[in-house]
């Protein structure tokens, strides 16, 4: 039983690392997002750059200090860019069918695709990534 304690303190601690260095993410993503779409970048290119500006951020935090992993293999890039990918696609059809579609602003559409992408991407680094 104080094993199952411990494993369930260890998983809680690292969605707590997740969502903090989720949430630097954000910040890395929204800036450049919204810097991007003011300069007049259409808002689904800029989404892919943001985004992939917050993912790169996102790897190197989590690698290090949420999931503690080990090494660098060509396999875990794979995984990482994979999962990525996936909620990438997530986040801009979200952001796509919340600003077009339902006729949210900007800012709100970006925070609900933001939200919308989390799980995923947090299941796909914990289950597959640094496993």
């Amino acid at each position: 039983m104080r094993q199952l304690i411990a494993r369930h303190h260890h998983q809680i601690g690292e969605f707590i690392k997740f969502v903090l260095v989720g949430l630097l993410n954000t910040g890395v993503d929204v800036v450049i997002f919204f810097l991007l779409t003011r300069a007049g970048i259409p808002y689904v290119p800029a989404q892919v750059v943001s985004y992939s500006c917050g993912a790169a951020n996102s790897y190197l935090l989590n690698k290090v200090w949420t999931f503690r992993s080990c090494g660098l293999s060509y396999a875990e890039v794979i995984r990482f860019a994979t999962v990525n990918l996936v909620s990438l696609g997530i986040s801009v059809i979200a952001l796509s069918l919340l600003h077009d579609a339902a006729g949210l602003g900007l800012a709100a559409a970006k925070g609900g695709a933001t939200v919308t992408a989390l799980a995923a991407n947090f299941l796909g680094n914990k289950l597959w990534v640094f496993r």
